[in-house]
Parts: structure tokens; sequence; C-alpha cells
């Protein structure tokens, strides 16, 4: 046997000693200082705590009690700091719960919204024909129409090789 399986069977062991020991557990206990130093321990403070018996409360108990909760009672509210921190250190919650569902509700609404691109739904791009493409592509390109105007000029002959050179 493991010694914590048998440090776990100890402990119900001494909760309940009417059950009968386990052959494995006892030779475990017999053969292991340890776990065997771990059950007289445990059964020392079992027994002590037998023996242990709660104080009486005093006869005025109660009396004090009711004057110490009036005296309470009367005294000036606190700051609204302290009153918030009592509010969320001894409240269960409950005033709160909607509040905290309308803001998770709210947080999932704008975090979906965000994850799905719902602010503006994309619309379909209208379909123009080929000729409009092409010629919107030809006023878009300058460049093209600046070489396509070098290319239609006749005027002057591209190369100049009968005027002599001067110097």
């Amino acid at each position: 046997m493991i010694c914590k399986d048998c440090q776990s069977a100890i402990v119900d062991l001494l909760l309940d000693p009417g059950v009968p020991v386990s052959r494995e557990m006892q030779t475990h206990l017999e053969s292991c200082t340890a776990c065997t130093q771990e059950f007289k321990s445990l059964e020392a403070t079992f027994a002590l705590l037998d023996t242990w018996k709660a104080p009486e409360p005093s006869p005025y108990f109660d009396q004090k009690l009711a004057v110490r909760l009036r005296e309470e009672q009367v005294l000036a509210p606190a700051g609204w700091f302290e009153r918030l921190k009592s509010r969320f250190l001894f409240n269960t919650g409950r005033q709160l719960r909607p509040a905290l569902a309308a803001g998770l509700a709210l947080i999932l609404l704008v975090g979906g919204g965000t994850f799905a691109n719902l602010t503006g739904f994309p619309h379909p791009a209208p379909e123009t024909s080929a000729t409009v493409q092409d010629l919107q592509i030809l006023d878009k390109n300058d460049q093209a129409l600046q070489t396509m105007d070098q290319l239609l000029q006749d005027d002057k002959p591209a190369d100049d090789s009968t005027t002599p050179p001067s110097s």
C-alpha cells in the first residue's frame, strides 16, 4: 500500500472506529514508521478534542448584545464611501445581479457586433460594362494618354539626319 493511500484511510479509520481495519492497511502500519507516527498523532489529537468542553456564555450575554445592537442603530450613518464599502462586503449580490446581467449583455452585443462587422453591411458594387471599365482605365492613366499623343504626332520627323550639326 502507498503511504498516500494509507494516510487518507487513517482519517476514515479515526472518524469511524467501528470499521474493521483491512489486512493491507494493518501490514502497512506495522512496516511504515511515518504512517504509524501519523496515526498515533491523529489519535492523540482526537482524544484531546473529545475531552475539550466549550465554555458557557455569560448569563447576561443576550442583554449585553441587545444593548450594543441598539447603540449601533442609534449611531449616525457612515459616509457614502463607507456605506458603499459595506454594501459590497456584506451584500448577497441580489441587487447587483440585474445590472451585471445588463452589462454582460451589452458587452456581448458590442463584441459580437464588432466581430460580425455589423456596423456597415457590405453592399455589392454595381456591375459596369467592359467598355466603361476600359474608359475609366484610360482616364486614370495620364501617362498612357501622353504616350498615345506622342505616337499620333506626325508633324516632326523622329530622326533629323538631314541637318548638319552646328558647332
